[in-house]
């Protein structure tokens, strides 16, 4: 656990519980998004599938993540799941088959690289159909999601100035949520310290929050000057939490955002109280 400093504090662990901090569920004011009606948003974050990993039940792991992200449609409903990288185990050649399983859901998706997606970017866009570093909106919130490896498997920053050029193409817009892999603080024995990236997006009024994958024992979030870090687990790999589980991220009509870890084997899912 990182010791506790004036630019960033470790936040508690919690897996199943709701997490509605003052600056997840604070509107920000942002010019010309206090006009800009709310737009109620339910979506889903999961990391670090690995799908391909020898000494494991990869397809298994994949068979019920995918059914369990299925009844979440089904129940309280989704509006898009983001698998946040290491979605295979080295080898290229498993990106179609993993695809094969995200298919299923009857949701749009989207994905970021992780070190173990080790595609060249020339593959990465074919199996996905958009670059490395990519971006969508919904409403009045827009979603960075962001590379932090390359094909050898190192550990990067994200590009510094696509994040510049995105956050202020964004400027407008009532939430920004970033997605990147590998966590850019050195606050878990997994991250790197990344200060240009952690700066400019702890100075971004409008971002709400930031994922992260890739540490998978960690289920909690990190504030670093009222911005907060979120993680998920794990969907396979040989090690992590010792549950298989995934993040709902709720935004509703006034444009408060609140979280929660879901242990689908620990309580029905859709049946949690909110």
């Amino acid at each position: 656990m990182a010791k506790k400093s004036t630019r960033r504090t470790f936040i508690k662990t919690v897996s199943t519980a709701i997490l509605v901090s003052p600056a997840l569920s604070t509107i920000r004011s942002v010019a010309g998004a206090q006009d800009t009606p709310p737009t109620p948003l339910r979506f889903t974050v999961a990391s670090d599938g690995h799908f391909g990993q020898p000494g494991t039940n990869y397809q298994r792991f994949h068979e019920e993540m995918m059914e369990w992200l299925i009844e979440e449609k089904k129940g309280k409903g989704l509006d898009f799941v983001i698998f946040n990288g290491d979605l295979i185990h080295n080898e290229p050649e498993f990106l179609p088959q993993v695809k094969e399983y995200y298919d299923r859901l009857d949701v749009p998706y989207f994905v970021t690289k992780g070190n173990h997606d080790m595609a060249s970017a020339k593959q990465w866009e074919e199996v996905w159909g958009y670059g490395e570093n990519h971006d969508f909106e919904k409403g009045d919130c827009a979603f960075l999601l962001g590379t932090t490896s390359n094909v050898e498997g190192e550990y990067l920053c994200v590009n510094i100035d696509w994040l510049k050029e995105r956050l202020a193409h964004y400027r407008e817009k009532r939430h920004i949520f970033a997605f990147f892999h590998i966590s850019q603080h050195k606050v878990t024995k997994h991250g790197i310290d990344c200060p240009d990236v952690s700066s400019l997006l702890e100075s971004t009024p409008n971002v709400a929050a930031v994922f992260h994958g890739h540490d998978h024992d960690i289920d909690s979030f990190i504030y670093s000057n009222e911005r907060a870090y979120l993680f998920d687990g794990h969907i396979g790999g040989n090690w992590g939490t010792n549950y298989r589980g995934y993040r709902i991220v709720e935004v509703d009509q006034e444009g408060k955002v609140s979280t929660y870890q879901c242990n689908p084997r620990a309580f029905i899912v859709n049946k949690a109280k909110l």
